[in-house]
């Protein structure tokens, strides 16, 4: 460790990571960590987090960096503990999330040797992150902290420092930056000749479809005035609807696999089509032939998934304010007024399962969720678990006044939405934050229910108990498989729950939903929803003819 002669690194990075505003820090303590925990707890102004496992810290992480749009922290240490992260790691990187994992590694001198638990930081996160080194010594410690800093916050992702377990003990060597990492003000505006190519190609064509990203969501307003002057039907990612739809008469429904058909249907028959702030993963949803325009801060995201015909770096607010005076108002709405009422249909259709509600054994998932966009809060946070429970959140829940959802919607990791409800919970202390569960992904990190309860965090976890991997089911069944090994022998949720100290209930019959939904979003503080949910039920709308037929299998009655 080296003799201690002054403060030691440890308490540098201590100081560092409090003046750059961070609040707390996400991990596991133990073995080349130790030296930094007991700096971080003797000095007080970082809150350690202990959870009970790291990927649940980077979850946690990037769910506040999301929420905060700051810096967010979380540490492995050597081998077991640096491997575990890595999976939080890619969903903040995916994510945009400003986040700084912290790897202690073995000491030094055993680099190389095949020492206990050595593992190589830049070898192992080599393709997660924006800014990824290893320190050797004591000075090299206060640079590469604040670069990395910089780097997460400045460029939106993960950065990651290797810490050798010496290392952290060794004397500081000079102050040590104590800076904020530095942000700007100053965004990209788009250069006058190319809104005016912008403005020709838009005033130019009969139908305009608008697709809309998170990027956007700065500018809803705009956007809204934008699509009422191009009579444009406006399309959003399912990321993004919470955001965008908060003022939108034109929203016809979100595009890809949990999407609507009006939506899809908006995008393929547009003349002309606006690509606006958003980092969509999906090729082949947008027809070739056509004019297609996108405009994003980060120009690498131009041209992903559509053959774009005119790029644009610029910040989506700024360029709809500039380009709105230049834009002359169409007089012809029968595309926007046929992809309102496609809408409409979708919607009409929705209300089927909900009225159904389902039988004992066998809630409907989609009633459920019904009663959750009319009962929570109008500044819920909302986090996902992937799979079913997508599919539902994105049809049924609504935006309310200030709504917020985080999912692993670029990454699509399974369980990442109760260990990102903890972040939530401790970066947005008195909000509602309600976690959106799979039985699966619960399963995958039941541990981390233990400190929701440590911590008293008041979280609010939904469990759709449907005894099978849904959505890997329902891939199968669509690609023409037989469904094999998706079914899951459960616990009862909350029996579980109970033991860790939960206020918990499991529903089967869906004639005490409400009142236990009631119950449940009332509670003062951890509170656990077991719903035992109709393993059959699907919604899949993206396809007119896949919604009309309810499912490959069965009959429009169990849409």
């Amino acid at each position: 460790m080296g003799e201690k002669k002054g403060r030691t690194v440890a308490e540098q990075i201590t100081d560092m990571l409090a003046g750059a505003g961070v609040k707390r820090i996400y991990a596991i303590t133990g073995d080349s960590l130790n030296a930094l925990t007991d700096a971080l707890v003797r000095d007080g102004r970082i809150r350690f987090i202990h959870m009970r496992h790291e990927e649940a810290g980077a979850f946690a992480a990037s769910a506040e960096a999301q929420l905060t749009g700051s810096l967010a922290v979380c540490a492995g240490s050597s081998g077991p503990g640096h491997v575990h992260l890595i999976n939080g790691l890619y969903d903040a990187q995916r994510s945009d999330a400003p986040v700084l994992a912290i790897a202690s590694t073995c000491p030094s001198a055993m680099f190389g040797t095949g020492y206990f638990q050595e593992t190589n930081p830049i070898l192992l996160f080599s393709n997660c992150n924006f800014y990824n080194q290893m320190a050797a010594n004591a000075g090299q410690v206060p640079h590469m902290f604040q670069n990395a800093m910089q780097h997460a916050v400045s460029q939106s992702g993960v950065a990651v420092v290797g810490l050798p377990q010496d290392v952290s003990g060794l004397e500081a060597v000079g102050a040590g930056a104590t800076m904020e990492p530095l942000t700007t003000d100053r965004l990209p505006e788009a250069a006058a000749e190319e809104l005016g190519k912008a403005a020709d190609i838009l005033n130019g064509a009969k139908k305009v479809a608008i697709f809309a990203g998170l990027g956007a969501a700065g500018a809803v307003d705009e956007l809204a005035g934008l699509a009422d002057l191009l009579a444009a039907p406006v399309v959003t990612t399912y990321k993004s609807q919470l955001e965008i739809t908060r003022n939108c008469p034109n929203y016809v429904g979100h595009l890809a696999y949990l999407g609507m058909w009006s939506g899809v249907q908006a995008i393929a028959e547009a003349d002309a089509i606006l690509i606006i702030g958003t980092n969509f993963p999906y090729p082949g949803f947008f027809p070739a032939g056509r004019d297609i325009i996108q405009v994003d801060v980060r120009p690498e995201r131009i041209g992903k998934v559509a053959d774009v015909g005119l790029g644009i770096r610029a910040d989506s607010k700024l360029f709809i304010d500039a380009l709105t005076p230049k834009i002359r108002k169409k007089t012809d709405r029968a595309f926007l007024d046929k992809a309102l009422a496609n809408y409409a249909e979708i919607l009409a259709a929705y209300r089927k399962p909900v009225e159904s509600k389902g039988k004992i054994g066998a809630i409907r998932p989609e009633y459920f969720f019904s009663l959750l966009d009319k009962l929570a809060d109008d500044d819920c946070v909302f986090t996902v678990d992937t799979g079913m429970n997508n599919l539902w959140s994105s049809h049924y829940l609504t935006c309310g006044k200030n709504r917020k959802m985080i999912g692993s919607f670029m990454h699509g990791s399974m369980a990442n939405a109760m260990p990102q409800a903890i972040g939530a919970a401790l970066a947005c202390p008195g909000r509602q934050i309600v976690s959106l569960s799979g039985d699966g992904g619960l399963a995958m990190l039941l541990g981390d229910l233990l400190t929701i309860i440590q911590y008293k965090l008041p979280i609010k976890i939904f469990v759709a108990d449907n005894r099978t991997l849904g959505f890997v089911k329902w891939e199968m069944e669509l690609a023409g498989f037989k469904p094999e090994e998706t079914s899951l022998d459960n616990p009862d949720f909350g029996a579980v729950a109970r033991a860790m100290g939960f206020q918990a209930e499991t529903v089967a019959d869906p004639a005490k939903l409400e009142d236990a939904v009631r119950k449940w979003l009332a509670a003062p503080g951890p509170a656990l929803l077991s719903v035992q949910t109709d393993p059959d039920a699907a919604s899949f709308s993206f396809s007119q003819k896949m919604m009309a037929d309810a499912t490959p299998a069965n009959p429009v009655e169990n849409f």
